[in-house]
């Protein structure tokens, strides 16, 4: 199975921050504390849009970080909430955790969405820390940090196109020229085994995938050959290419070629002469390809598209893939015959999670004190350093976590300085 695979780094916005402030109109005496909450950050929201078929996108731009939520302001106004940040993905795709490797998402339908990196909450300005015995708080807390992760994102591929033709006619060596696919390529039949496919992208940025469906023999529709192996793929493709060999280095009648390949697609009855066709009328530098290819047109009673190239020279593969990427998107998804058992089951799986701890105390080589811990650094983060009263509050906090005690048992004395993100502070008996 071919895996486009790509890892990117997403964050949710971080909340706007809380507001100290206080009214101060003229007739309203003692006015009360007037600072508004920050807005929540923005979320990384996924979204299936089947109108995407490959992960190329992700090439370019792996970072993804959403807004962060507007602060709160005076006059008891709340900061607005960010917009969140809407990422479309193609159908199957499926999202793990880079760290753990856990499945965060599988998304399968159009339209289906899931988020990926929530926004932090707004932090709380002096309005909420109001009470009878504090009635003016000089408190407001930061917005929270978004979520931020590594995600690895997986999509299990079928080809849009399907490259058909005898064995040795230079399906592999076409597509190893038009994407980063590398087949095993060499001068015997049916060396490609299983099908090999790519990704294509033209030159206005259009992408699809392209499969180059090993050698159809006479007889392969009843599992000569490698027959029933690919059906899956060519019963996705949209739009299959016939690749001749007009140089007819086999010594084979192209146009005989041309016959018993489309003997063989009717044979698997899978409608597949119903899709659009094209002709890729390859080894046009032999001698004699153009004559050969001059007697095919004459033969040529269907009107078919041909595409004189040279897979070698790679003349006239431009052409070829603008060609096939305007017929793709005019062409409709045909159904699949059979229903593929992975893509009806969307499981989900409930895990018990182990309680984080709130933090923990190592050392430096250097005798300092280290705090760390997912919670107490949240706490720090929401922390507004530039009132005292907040300070206090979060030195509170912290006593209340039993970082002081444990502080003291780690053998902690007074001036010994502890650290926590980038902050220093002494510990004082």
């Amino acid at each position: 199975m071919f895996v486009d695979q790509v890892k990117i780094y997403v964050k949710g916005g971080d909340g706007g921050n809380g507001m100290v402030a206080f009214r101060r109109e003229k007739y309203v005496p003692k006015g009360g504390p007037a600072g508004g909450d920050g807005g929540k950050g923005g979320d990384v929201i996924f979204i299936v849009d089947e109108g995407l078929r490959t992960l190329m996108d992700f090439r370019y731009q792996r970072h993804f970080k959403a807004t962060k939520g507007e602060n709160g302001r005076s006059k008891s106004q709340h900061g607005k909430n960010a917009e969140d940040l809407v990422v479309k993905v193609p159908p199957g795709t499926v999202v793990k955790d880079d760290d753990t490797g856990e499945v965060i998402a599988d998304l399968v339908r159009h339209g289906e969405r899931a988020v990926i990196a929530k926004g932090g909450r707004g932090g709380r300005g002096n309005i909420r820390f109001a009470t009878s015995r504090n009635p003016a708080p000089e408190i407001a807390e930061n917005g929270e940090p978004g979520q931020e992760r590594y995600i690895v994102l997986e999509l299990k591929v079928l080809a849009d196109v399907g490259l058909v033709g005898f064995p040795s006619v230079g399906k592999s060596t076409l597509l190893s020229i038009v994407s980063s696919a590398r087949p095993k390529i060499a001068e015997y039949h049916f060396t490609t085994i299983v099908p090999n496919l790519g990704v294509v992208e033209t030159e206005d940025g259009r992408s699809f995938v392209m499969a180059d469906l090993p050698g159809l023999i006479e007889g392969a529709h009843q599992g000569a050959g490698l027959g029933l192996q690919f059906l899956r793929h060519i019963e996705r493709t949209r739009v299959i290419v016939h690749v001749i060999d007009m140089g007819a280095v086999e010594g084979r009648d192209p146009y005989q070629d041309f016959l018993t390949i489309n003997k063989e697609l009717k044979e698997y009855n899978l409608r597949l002469t119903e899709r659009p066709m094209m002709i890729a009328a390859n080894k046009m530098d032999m001698p004699g390809a153009e004559e050969n290819l001059e007697k095919f047109k004459e033969q040529l009673q269907e009107d078919i598209p041909i595409f004189p190239i040279s897979a070698v020279t790679q003349s006239g593969i431009r052409e070829l893939l603008f060609a096939i990427a305007d017929t793709l998107e005019n062409t409709p998804e045909f159904p699949l015959h059979h229903v593929e058992e992975d893509e009806t089951i969307n499981r989900v799986v409930y895990k018990h999670e182990k309680a984080e701890q709130d933090f923990i105390i190592t050392r430096d080589p250097d005798g300092v004190f280290v705090l760390s811990g997912e919670k107490i650094e949240k706490l720090f983060k929401m922390t507004d350093f530039t009132h005292d009263e907040s300070v206090r509050r979060f030195s509170r906090q912290l006593r209340g976590m039993g970082v002081d005690d444990a502080l003291r048992e780690r053998g902690a004395k007074d001036g010994d300085i502890v650290r926590l993100l980038d902050f220093e502070f002494e510990f004082i008996e």
